[in-house]
């Protein structure tokens, strides 16, 4: 299905350019927390392939992509060398990296359930893995660093609704027979603005109804 959508050429230059750019936001973070080398490189990889690790995984797509692919496992390593460099330059240009990020996420959700979907799974399941395959490799990075899963935070803007939202419009597709190229492109770039919507707007989701409690509220 996935070649039907996208070239094989295509679809391999869009899984690098996403699998960059979650590098780098793992890079970025391994700086910040003054991690050494090894460490950013660690980060870099698990936040650009831990979400489709996972999903090959799952599936029984083995072995995963990662792992077969060279230039999967080198493009984090591209990114390791040029953060820590140049982290302060590429500091200063983190609005255009949320951006690609933005693109990633878009791009992962609607891969990652189509390709879920190819190998069995129901219209549920693979929406979910699709999902997990966008924000997997976040969470990843993020109990690595020590911190709690920017997903799971009420101060973060929106990040796992836009991929849900994306998941869902494909499974909807494969549901009514009109899965494309340009129904999935559509999802991509749904999920891909409601992303920079939520981060310029600062969209967050709701916490628990009339919260009052004697206990003291964690910062």
């Amino acid at each position: 299905m996935l070649l039907e959508l996208f070239t094989p050429s295509v679809q391999h230059a869009l899984d690098l350019a996403g699998i960059f750019v979650f590098a780098i936001s793992g890079a970025l973070l391994a700086v910040r927390k003054n991690f050494d080398v090894f460490g950013i490189a660690v980060l870099a990889e698990s936040t650009a392939l831990g979400g489709g690790l996972l999903r090959d995984l799952i599936i029984g797509a083995v072995p995963p992509a990662a792992f077969a692919d060279l230039g999967y496992f080198l493009m984090p390593l591209v990114a390791t060398v040029l953060v820590f460099f140049l982290h302060p330059q590429v500091e200063r240009i983190q609005n255009g990296v949320n951006v690609f990020d933005a693109a990633g996420l878009g791009l992962f959700c609607v891969t990652g359930t189509t390709k879920a979907y190819e190998y069995g799974l129901s219209l549920t399941s693979s929406a979910v893995l699709g999902l997990a395959t966008a924000v997997g490799g976040g969470v990843l990075r993020d109990v690595l660093a020590n911190e709690v899963p920017s997903l799971l935070r009420w101060d973060r803007d929106l990040y796992a609704v836009p991929a849900m939202v994306g998941a869902t419009m494909v499974v909807l597709s494969i549901r009514f027979d009109v899965l494309n190229a340009a129904t999935s492109g559509l999802a991509v770039v749904t999920a891909f603005v409601l992303r920079l919507l939520a981060m310029h707007f600062h969209w967050r989701a709701p916490r628990a109804w009339n919260r009052r409690s004697s206990a003291a509220e964690e910062a």
